[in-house]
């Protein structure tokens, strides 16, 4: 099945060098080119796509992590996924894209 998910993913490399923030730039790259729909956000960047499509990203960041430098990735993550239907960040992020906030 090819439904849309979506997957929050915080990344958080360790590294000797003072350069945490180089390889988290790194890590969006990696999103950026693989032409997923994503949205980066101040704690954590959300990708849509399918399941494996999620998966296939999240494994090319963090080689991209260790790749520019990281001793250590932790990732936390967070899966929406719906039973049979797809996920999209949009339907989400609607209430909130034109600058009004619902309560």
């Amino acid at each position: 099945m090819n439904k849309i998910i979506n997957l929050a993913i915080q990344v958080l490399p360790t590294s000797t060098e003072d350069n945490v923030y180089q390889i988290v730039d790194k890590a969006i790259e990696v999103i950026a080119k693989s032409g997923i729909t994503y949205k980066v956000c101040p704690f954590e960047t959300v990708l849509e796509g399918t399941y494996e499509q999620a998966m296939q990203v999240l494994t090319d960041v963090r080689t991209a992590c260790f790749a520019a430098g990281a001793t250590q990735v932790i990732v936390n993550m967070k899966l929406q996924e719906k039973a049979t239907e797809s996920v999209f960040i949009d339907d989400k992020m609607e209430k909130y894209n034109n600058g009004l906030k619902t309560e």
